[in-house]
């Protein structure tokens, strides 16, 4: 473990909980990013502010020419009421942090200040990204990139506080590691009537509840097995009254892949059976099909280096190989324009109540957890710094 960050933790501790207490929703972190601006400002970091809404760049710049390495954290939060009971628990009702951001970013802030203090011995440029907006798409990660966050930049990384994996572990992987993210709308259109004439109507709640059973289809008729996807529906609505034949019917719902012919695979499938099963029962289908965050792949050389880096980083700690994971993450959007790694740093504890997964109402993480990433992103950095290839 870093010994600078270790001797940090208790600033990184108020930061976190400062944001914790003051959450802030995707395209509305203006606070947020003051607060980082400022934190930024003192430690004698050049700022570049609102960037695709409220993101944010600090750049430090070694007395020495070199490679140019980009760190990221996000610092949107969730629409969820916060019930974790905890002193820092967030005072603004319906608005939480619920998957670790207001971690990430106390972590990068002591990451901006290790690097910030050594910029007199520091060779190349260390690149500061705080993005807005990661939990909603289109998402902050696009716009960062169209205002230059990754010109010259020669590898990125970026790590999440994982409550899933205990704290003293970390894990990464090599290729496809988190599911690319789309969701589609399907308006399902009859003829609405009197429930007690039925024939002079077309239902389209039963033409809906049928397209809901055929897609079930897709995945597991029309994917390879060998080829990972999901397909959920998450709503379906329709009707107005319990005596009334429902003319319109909205079915919503998510698909998640790992590679984009299956991802292609499956839209052309969602589409063409909504079409083909409203047919069949006299109504029409109208599908909106929204392309969210790809697949997060990390590459090969960067994910070798976390193998490699780790263990010295942080001794005693179990570093694993992590499963793909279906949530999608838009920091793949980095990773398809530079060389880079995604990292998950282990946060739950069950012997503290850290038990809750990601998006739930009582989520919250070890703390500690904060150290093992800014020192993992700075044992990264270094050694990327010094790599010649």
């Amino acid at each position: 473990m870093n010994e600078t960050v270790e001797r940090g933790f208790a600033d990184m501790v108020e930061w976190r909980r400062h944001l914790h207490q003051y959450p802030e929703l995707s395209y509305k972190e203006r606070e947020t990013a003051a607060f980082v601006a400022e934190k930024l400002e003192s430690f004698g970091i050049e700022v570049r502010t609102g960037l695709g809404g409220h993101g944010l760049i600090g750049t430090v710049q070694g007395s020495r020419p070199g490679r140019v390495i980009a760190l990221r954290a996000d610092m949107d939060a969730l629409p969820i009421n916060e019930e974790s009971g905890a002193e820092y628990a967030s005072r603004r009702e319906g608005v939480m942090h619920a998957c670790g951001h207001d971690g990430h970013t106390a972590a990068l802030l002591a990451v901006a200040r290790y690097f910030a203090d050594r910029r007199d011995s520091l060779q190349g440029e260390i690149r500061l990204l705080f993005q807005a907006s990661e939990e909603v798409c289109p998402g902050g990660a696009k716009p960062m990139i169209e205002n230059g966050a990754l010109e010259g930049v020669d590898a990125v990384y970026g790590v999440h506080l994982w409550t899933p994996i205990p704290v003293g572990t970390v894990a990464s992987a090599t290729g496809a590691m988190m599911a690319s993210t789309d969701e589609f709308f399907i308006d399902i259109t009859g003829r609405g009537g009197h429930g007690g004439m039925p024939h002079e109507t077309v239902d389209s709640i039963v033409a809906a509840s049928a397209l809901v059973v055929q897609l079930q289809t897709v995945v597991s008729r029309s994917v390879d097995p060998l080829r990972p996807a999901v397909l959920s529906i998450g709503t379906i609505s329709g009707g107005t009254a319990q005596n009334v034949v429902a003319e319109k019917t909205r079915i919503t719902g998510t698909v998640r892949t790992f590679d984009e012919n299956t991802r292609a695979l499956i839209r052309q499938r969602i589409e063409a059976i909504s079409n083909h099963v409203a047919e069949v029962y006299g109504a029409t289908a109208q599908v909106e099909y929204l392309v969210g965050y790809p697949a997060l792949v990390n590459h090969a050389k960067e994910a070798e280096r976390f193998f490699r880096v780790a263990p010295s980083a942080l001794p005693g700690f179990k570093i694993e190989t992590a499963t793909p994971l279906m949530p999608a993450e838009d920091f793949a959007y980095y990773l398809q324009e530079r060389p880079g790694c995604f990292m998950l740093v282990g946060a739950g504890n069950s012997e503290k109540g850290f038990v809750y997964p990601h998006h739930h109402p009582r989520f919250d993480f070890d703390e500690r957890a904060m150290t093992a990433s800014a020192s993992l992103l700075i044992a990264m950095a270094e050694a990327a710094l010094e790599d010649k290839t």
